[in-house]
């Protein structure tokens, strides 16, 4: 007698669901309402903008941004794996508990101003240092159509693919098979409308380095170095992304710049400016 096909039906509720899937290092911070769960008021520095964050690739765009800008800034540590994105202080400055937030002491007008998504941040700090971005129609338009991609696909998509290589349940088998698959193809796409791109393009628009550079290369950045399985396969090699070479060439472009290196590392290990710290006697 042939076995009978397992057919997926949907659950009542996705609270069902989520309950007998649930197992992987994050599972516990997720929650279908919004708001504050502890109260705990923010760390506020001396300097006229704080970052609150930590070292993710949304974080490093605008760390990075920070550093080129050479704006001074306190680099506040925000532990998402502790639930410090849920405190009453950061709900204050961003409703939706994602980091990285920003504070600016000296907003518009000389009273503090608080923003929260990474593009925002740096459209908003571009724009008030007036470097690395665009003031024609037709450069600026171009510049927000980029942004727009590294926010709503590559940044996710990539994100998503590295859930399930890296921390989705080792039990799932079948599910991690089909994320995998589904989220590391999308992301070979799109690293080859970025290499397509980048063909005879120093940087993405105009051929001036930008804003639009920082934001995407962070993610890029994550395929060639993170999202390493504990069985050693690492993402570089599964997506095969040396063969993206207009991309690479343009990424070391970037990561040569001394204000990348150290965008790159602020709080690393949860120190705010570790290059600081070891010029410390």
């Amino acid at each position: 007698m042939a076995q009978e096909e397992k057919v997926w039906n949907p659950p009542p509720k996705v609270e069902n669901l989520f309950q007998s899937t649930s197992g992987n290092a994050f599972s516990g911070l997720n929650s279908p309402k919004s708001g504050h769960r502890t109260d705990q008021a923010l760390v506020v520095g001396s300097a006229p903008v704080q970052l609150y964050s930590t070292l993710t690739p949304n974080s490093v765009k605008v760390c990075i941004l920070l550093e080129e800008l050479g704006v001074n800034y306190d680099a506040n540590l925000i532990s998402i794996s502790k639930g410090d994105q849920f405190s009453s202080g950061f709900v204050e400055v961003n409703p939706n508990s994602k980091i990285p937030a920003l504070v600016d002491k000296e907003g518009p007008g000389g009273k503090p101003i608080t923003i929260f998504e990474s593009a925002s941040i740096m459209i908003y700090l571009a724009e008030k240092c007036n470097k690395f971005w665009f003031t024609d129609t037709r450069l600026k338009t171009e510049a927000m159509s980029w942004l727009f991609w590294q926010m709503s696909a590559q940044g996710p998509m990539t994100g998503n693919f590295g859930h399930f290589m890296v921390y989705a349940p080792d039990g799932k088998l079948e599910a991690r098979d089909y994320g995998v698959a589904r989220y590391g193809m999308e992301v070979q796409r799109l690293c080859s409308v970025l290499d397509n791109h980048l063909k005879d393009r120093q940087y993405m628009v105009n051929n001036e380095y930008s804003i639009v550079d920082m934001a995407i290369f962070p993610w890029f950045y994550q395929t060639r170095t993170g999202y390493v399985h504990k069985s050693g396969v690492s993402a570089k090699d599964f997506l095969s992304v040396d063969q993206y070479t207009n991309a690479i060439a343009w990424a070391d472009r970037i990561a040569a710049r001394p204000a990348v290196d150290r965008g790159r590392q602020v709080l690393k290990n949860g120190v705010a400016k570790p290059w600081l710290e070891g010029n410390k006697s």
